[in-house]
């Protein structure tokens, strides 16, 4: 059994802490509203960009799992959460013999967008504020005193995550017209899932892609939604595309390290949440 804990246990940190507690596991989570962890997660009220409230956190732990996300879009919540939250942890931790630490980032890194395929030797060039903090924080835990892993996910979509889904069913979605729009996904159990999976390898890499076998067209995806809930699929549409991201991002190296997906592409994911909203 390993003592594991989550900081920034929200969504994602929820979702590993459950099958890491399943795995026999003993997990606690950091956040700020604690109480909403589930039983199996033992909760720590605190914020992780405030030093003095993270300084006195469980000891003789096996691995730290840095699963934050800011509460907006803006540059001073990327940094405080990001940043100073990771410089905080690091702080609190100097003293204890952590075997690794697992960061979960995000594609945003790379600026690419000409549909090109990515993988973690690609070039990580990010155009704005989110993708270079992001950058900079994979840097600063890379650097830093204990062994560590990045797995960069690409759009996390989880059970109850309709948006999509009803603005295909109310005729907002955009069908863009040109050349392919390609969207990179991961299910939420599958970001956990190979979190777990990373944890469990004798010697796992400094850098993994997390994203499913299927990189598509945003089109396409809309179009299939559009049939499995007998609505009309909507029209093309000339769209700006100037900021649009478009690329394909490999998850090779992954699939390789021995990790078997639970939702391989957006079809068995998006079914998985009809048939919960269904019910």
């Amino acid at each position: 059994m390993a003592r594991i804990l989550i900081a920034g246990c929200g969504d994602v940190g929820t979702a590993l802490g459950l099958q890491l507690f399943q795995a026999g596991h003993q997990v606690f989570g950091v956040r700020r509203n604690a109480h909403l962890l589930p039983e199996a997660i033992t909760p720590i009220a605190a914020d992780i960009t405030n030093l003095e409230e993270i300084n006195n956190l469980p000891e003789d732990l096996d691995f730290l799992f840095f699963t934050a996300a800011p509460d907006s879009s803006t540059e001073e919540a990327y940094e405080s959460t990001y940043r100073a939250g990771l410089r905080n942890l690091l702080q609190s931790l100097k003293d204890q013999s952590i075997r690794r630490v697992f960061f979960t980032s995000s594609t945003s890194v790379y600026a690419q967008s000409d549909g090109e395929w990515l993988d973690e030797d690609s070039p990580a060039e990010p155009l704005d504020f989110r993708g270079r903090v992001i950058l900079s924080t994979e840097a600063l835990l890379l650097e830093g005193p204990y062994p560590s892993t990045v797995l960069r996910a690409g759009g996390i979509y989880r059970p109850g995550s309709l948006r999509l889904l009803e603005s295909v069913r109310s005729g907002k979605a955009v069908s863009i017209h040109g050349p392919p729009v390609y969207t990179n996904r991961i299910h939420l159990e599958d970001v956990a899932g190979a979190l777990a999976h990373l944890m469990n390898l004798e010697s796992p890499e400094t850098l993994y892609l997390g994203v499913d076998d299927y990189p598509c067209d945003l089109r396409e995806v809309v179009q299939w939604m559009a049939r499995k809930i007998g609505v009309t699929p909507p029209t093309e549409d000339n769209f700006e595309r100037r900021h649009l991201s478009s690329k394909r991002c490999s998850n090779a190296k992954l699939r390789a390290s021995g990790y078997d997906f639970r939702y391989p592409t957006y079809r068995e994911g998006y079914e998985a949440i009809l048939a919960d909203s269904r019910s």
